[in-house]
């Protein structure tokens, strides 16, 4: 993989703090020392979750959203290692394999306009060289019986985890997503907007359900097309939060019902999140507890394959909060599927 950056140990002792008469979740992760056959080193070591990142601002950018979810993971990986390790973290569970940096692509990024539509669709062309990096690093892992926890980059890298995870499974799945925005775009060229659509599509996505779809920035004809989609089901932020006809333990059962039987993939997007740094930023939105219930709720069902935690994008006067946020994400979808 020409993107592929392993977390080695001087990386982990560069950012951890150690503590007297402490123990930090970083002294008791594992990491690999060889990548050669990564598969191979994963099928071979008893953890249970492999942890890795994705620098990724393109999609975004291709799909006219603000930059910036390529600095996810430095924020997630600092404070995450320096959480405490206890009975209730379970960092021997965890490997951090390391992540996929696509500075290569930034570069060329840099030179292309927004505005530009010759410069968008160069932008989506190079959203498919991601797709294939995120794919096959997503089979290697799964196929060799772990759980994919991935963090940062914009929503297109749904595509990979979907799709990876269909061919390591050899069959579709299923994937449950919080978001305030469907994903379901047109076919118009990869972008952030459109991996759900593309993966259904093509075959790898079988039932999706939207959790929390924000009624201002969906358009009448998506509500029109989910609807006519049996295997797509949704419900809106504001009739759970602020119309209250629907209530949330109620709709994540719903959820749950319609996915059914089968693997299934848990994507999560900040947009959704009120007041955390993303590309769509949302002053009106779920809070971080409702995310962690979420996370907890579908991290307890056996059929849980992955989880994807997207679009943050932290500057320097926040990236210590969303670290931490993203870290709570993590440690409660390990502590709920440990369970199962």
């Amino acid at each position: 993989m020409e993107h592929f950056q392993p977390f080695t140990s001087s990386d982990l002792k560069s950012l951890l703090n150690k503590r007297s008469k402490e123990s930090k979740f970083g002294e008791h992760v594992s990491l690999l020392s060889d990548f050669s056959n990564i598969y191979e080193q994963l099928s071979n070591i008893d953890v249970r979750y492999v942890i890795f990142g994705i620098k990724d601002d393109v999609g975004v950018f291709a799909n006219y959203g603000h930059t910036g979810t390529s600095e996810a993971w430095n924020a997630v990986i600092k404070s995450l290692i320096n959480i405490q390790s206890n009975a209730y973290t379970k960092a021997k569970k965890v490997l951090i394999l390391g992540h996929l940096s696509f500075d290569s692509y930034h570069k060329k990024l840099d030179k292309l306009e927004q505005g530009s539509k010759k410069d968008i669709t160069k932008a989506r062309k190079i959203v498919t060289k991601i797709d294939e990096e995120v794919s096959f690093l997503v089979s290697q892992i799964v196929s060799a019986g772990k759980i994919p926890i991935i963090i940062g980059g914009g929503h297109n890298n749904a595509y990979g985890n979907i799709k990876g995870t269909a061919l390591a499974l050899k069959r579709p799945i299923n994937a449950i997503n919080f978001d305030a925005h469907h994903d379901f775009r047109a076919e118009e060229g990869r972008h952030s907007g459109n991996g759900f659509s593309y993966s259904y599509a093509e075959g790898f996505l079988k039932r999706y359900f939207i959790f929390g779809l924000h009624e201002n920035y969906t358009s009448d004809r998506i509500f029109k097309t989910l609807k006519k989609i049996k295997s797509i089901q949704y419900n809106t932020f504001e009739s759970i939060a602020i119309r209250k006809h629907l209530k949330f333990k109620s709709e994540l059962n719903r959820a749950l019902d319609h996915l059914g039987e089968g693997p299934f993939g848990l994507e999560i997007d900040c947009d959704a999140i009120q007041g955390i740094s993303s590309s769509a930023m949302t002053p009106s939105g779920f809070s971080p507890n409702s995310a962690r219930r979420f996370i907890d709720y579908f991290g307890r069902q056996k059929d849980v394959t992955y989880l994807h935690i997207c679009e943050a994008a932290p500057n320097a006067d926040n990236a210590s909060q969303i670290g931490k946020l993203i870290s709570y994400l993590i440690t409660d979808f390990i502590r709920a599927n440990s369970d199962v």
